[in-house]
This record gives C-alpha cells, sequence and structure tokens, in this order.
C-alpha cells in the first residue's frame, strides 16, 4: 500500500529507542527534580513506561519531593491555573484581572479548581491535564468588580457620509491569589 496522507498520522513518527539510552539520558539529567507523567515507548522488542523503566529512580523522585513539601522548603510556589477561558501562571498575592463578572461578591473567597501545574524552585508537579483536588488547593479573594474604559469603535466610509460608532464597555472583575498549598503526601 502506497503511503498516503490517510495512511499514516499527521505527526512525525518517533525514533526507536533501547532501554539503555533513555537510562543513559536520564542519569545525566539529575540537576532539576522532575516528577513528569510520560507516554510510552515503543521498542522494537515491547512496549513500556518510564515508570518500569524507571521505577527506583522515581520512587527516589517521589521521596525527596515529598520530603520538600513536608518540610516546606520548596520556596514560593507557582501555578498555572485555568479561568475564565485562559491560562494564568499565578503566586501568592498576585492580582488577576478577568474580562467578566463571576458570581460571586466583592470579598468573597474562591477556590480555582482547575490546577494545570504547580511548582516550586526544585520541583515541578504537571497534571495531565489537570492536577487532582486533593494534590493543590489556590485560593482567591474577589477584590473589585468594574467596568472597563469605553472603547470607542469608529468606522465610516470616505465620501459616503457613513459613520457608525459603537462604544465598548467591558466588565471587569480583579481577583487576588491568597495562597497556593499542597497537600503533605504525593502517591
Amino acid at each position: 500500500v502506497p503511503e498516503t496522507s490517510l495512511s499514516r498520522p499527521p505527526w512525525p513518527e518517533l525514533p526507536l529507542v533501547s532501554k539503555e539510552e533513555v537510562e543513559k539520558q536520564h542519569r545525566g539529567k539529575q540537576s532539576h527534580l522532575y516528577v513528569l507523567l510520560l507516554t510510552h515507548v515503543q521498542t522494537t522488542t515491547n512496549v513500556f513506561t518510564y515508570a518500569d523503566l524507571l521505577c527506583s529512580d522515581e520512587f527516589a523522585v517521589v521521596q525527596k519531593v515529598n520530603t520538600l513539601i513536608e518540610k516546606e522548603e520548596y520556596g514560593r510556589l507557582f501555578a498555572v491555573v485555568h479561568f475564565a477561558s485562559r491560562q494564568w501562571k499565578v503566586t501568592s498575592e498576585d492580582l488577576i484581572q478577568i474580562e467578566n463578572h463571576i458570581e460571586a461578591e466583592c470579598g468573597d473567597r474562591i477556590i480555582l479548581e482547575k490546577v494545570l501545574l504547580v511548582g516550586g524552585e526544585d520541583f515541578t508537579l504537571i497534571g495531565k491535564p489537570l492536577l487532582s483536588r486533593d494534590l493543590v488547593r489556590v485560593e482567591a479573594t474577589v477584590i473589585e468588580k468594574t467596568d472597563s474604559w469605553p472603547m470607542v469603535h469608529m468606522s465610516f466610509w470616505k465620501r459616503h457620509r457613513f459613520q457608525k460608532k459603537r462604544t465598548i464597555i467591558q466588565p471587569q472583575t480583579v481577583l487576588r491569589i491568597n495562597s497556593i498549598e499542597v497537600s503533605p503526601r504525593l502517591t
């Protein structure tokens, strides 16, 4: 069968990797600590996961992250949060200006539940696509609910006596991130 655009996927084929090459690459990259959920890698003989290959190393990584979280030696935490159809990189005491009103009133505390990523100085937890609600908690307070400055959208046709003027005012909400908390134990 000749290869066409319909007979093969649109993404490029990944090269086949042996277990020895993967182990060699991971031994050299231990300057930063990352906890990642990685996909399968296919070899010529079988299909294995990184968890199967690096079970002892991954266990050591999870233990190190657990000790950092228990001792609270992670520095200032940051998180990537999906809220109001956008992704925001936030830390504690940040202000976010959202282009719509939410149902909470001024002064109310809300919890941002769609957390994509959380990290500190020495580790990063990446969700696939989201981190669980039990693992991360991001709290925010509604500071202000206002409208934007009037934006004038003017259009006209020259030599036709046609003018159209629209004034656009969008609702805005300002949130303050109170805290980013990580549960004390990873599994």
